[in-house]
């Protein structure tokens, strides 16, 4: 029996196989030539069931691969909601960060994943946790958003969760800044209402 086979059920999303790999003492944490577990496959496929019997089995859902993503990061980052609670249920280091410095909740924000945001400002992600980009959860919301529907929902969401509203970037540039040089007028109003100046 080769790694290969288990990394490969787990990307299929073969549960079945998975847990028959498993039970005949596949190593569950080993990796690939990326760095990645099996779990992190099936994460990178969003393959919920593959993903609930690795956990099951004790996989290390804070383990990282090469570039620093973990199932737990990765499944935040990527809106994948259903692996993010479960990995967030067996152990997710809410402190641990991504290759830019950033926790699990700065990528969610920028790439609109409202459910995979409320989830972890649930699971007490810190909210102004600041990245090497000098940028914050609501300022990736901003600075990197279109400034549709879903972003002025995590911009809502980030700043009832207690976001500081005047967490300038690196270049001291604050959030309603931004917000108003893009022309998110929705985005203005919470900010505006949150004591942003």
């Amino acid at each position: 029996m080769s790694d290969r086979e288990l990394h490969e059920a787990a990307r299929t999303g073969d549960a079945a196989l998975v847990e028959e790999l498993v039970a005949k003492g596949a190593a569950i944490d080993v990796r690939d030539e990326s760095g990645a577990t099996a779990l992190l496959v099936a994460t990178h496929e969003n393959q919920v069931e593959a993903a609930r019997v690795l956990i099951a089995a004790g996989a290390d859902v804070n383990a990282r691969d090469n570039i620093n993503d973990s199932p737990y990061l990765y499944a935040g980052a990527r809106g994948h909601v259903e692996i993010l609670r479960l990995t967030l249920a067996n152990g997710a280091d809410l402190a641990s960060t991504n290759r830019y410095g950033g926790t699990a909740l700065i990528p969610a924000s920028e790439r609109g994943h409202v459910e995979a945001v409320k989830t972890l400002i649930e699971a007490g992600v810190e909210v102004d946790h600041v990245n090497r980009l000098g940028w914050t959860a609501l300022l990736e919301a901003i600075i990197l958003s279109d400034g549709g529907p879903r972003h002025v929902e995590i911009v809502r969401l980030l700043v009832d969760a207690g976001a500081d509203a005047n967490l300038a970037d690196g270049e001291g540039v604050s959030p309603l800044a931004h917000a108003r040089s893009r022309g998110y007028r929705a985005m203005e109003k919470i900010l505006v209402e949150a004591g942003a100046h």
